[in-house]
């Protein structure tokens, strides 16, 4: 069976929840706006289950209710995982054997973005969750920016150290930044450096569409979750996959 639809109290009721806010103070008049939305947007019936003020004339609200809605799962489009995943020491030791050089990684958060919590749980030693990060990799040379670098300053730096990859990370989503900041670090790219000498761009967070890389220029869009044993398996990857065509050339 390919088409489902959401699970609540019981198999196939539709019910789902929903949490949003509304730029009203919290009064019955703001209450009865969130149904009306809810409602608008296909729940039948919407239940008020949460509503709570959010500052002076913002109220935050969850809404329950049931959707009529359909989902034919052939039809879901993702990003599959299309490369091996390998261990840090498999990982090692293809790039001493393959690439026979250290693989070099500038890393950062740019424009006004501060939140490093991503990039370092990437590459800082410590990792995240047990796994350590790519600094932890004797064969990877690994540079971490740190937060709020300029799209200048991260081309300069990758140039500098002759970069095989680039790693940005972005969280702040506000009026889409994260789309412009990497549209104008891919377009910086390309201005800089020929094709042949341009790393692999990269980028993280949590509100990417990891269909998009065309659309932003960007090699590799990882989202939430993703481990630096993921990023480093798709760097040795890529890289030597790269390094194939070339000498095929």
């Amino acid at each position: 069976m390919t088409i489902i639809r959401p699970y609540g109290d019981t198999t196939g009721d539709g019910m789902v929840q929903l949490s949003f806010t509304l730029p009203i103070p919290h009064d019955k008049r703001a209450e009865g706006a969130a149904i009306q939305l809810a409602n608008k947007m296909g729940m039948d019936p919407a239940l008020l289950v949460h509503a709570k003020q959010m500052g002076d004339g913002f109220t935050f609200f969850v809404v329950y209710g049931r959707v009529h809605h359909l989902v034919d799962t052939e039809k879901v489009q993702v990003v599959e995982r299309d490369f091996p995943l390998l261990s840090a020491k498999e990982v090692n030791a293809t790039i001493k054997r393959r690439l026979r050089r250290r693989l070099n990684v500038v890393g950062a958060c740019i424009g006004t973005d501060a939140h490093t919590v991503g990039i370092d749980a990437i590459l800082n030693v410590k990792g995240i969750a047990g796994e350590k990060g790519l600094e932890y990799y004797r064969e990877l040379s690994v540079t971490n920016m740190g937060a709020q670098v300029s799209v200048p300053d991260l081309v300069e730096t990758a140039r500098a150290n002759k970069a095989d990859a680039v790693l940005v990370s972005q969280v702040v989503t506000q009026r889409d930044a994260h789309l412009h900041n990497t549209r104008a670090m891919s377009a910086a790219f390309r201005e800089a450096l020929p094709a042949g000498k341009r790393p692999l761009l990269i980028v993280g967070g949590p509100r990417f569409d990891e269909l998009m890389t065309d659309e932003l220029g960007v090699d590799r869009i990882f989202g939430r979750g993703t481990t630096p044993g993921e990023v480093a398996s798709y760097l040795v990857h890529a890289l030597l996959s790269r390094k194939e065509k070339e000498t095929a050339q």
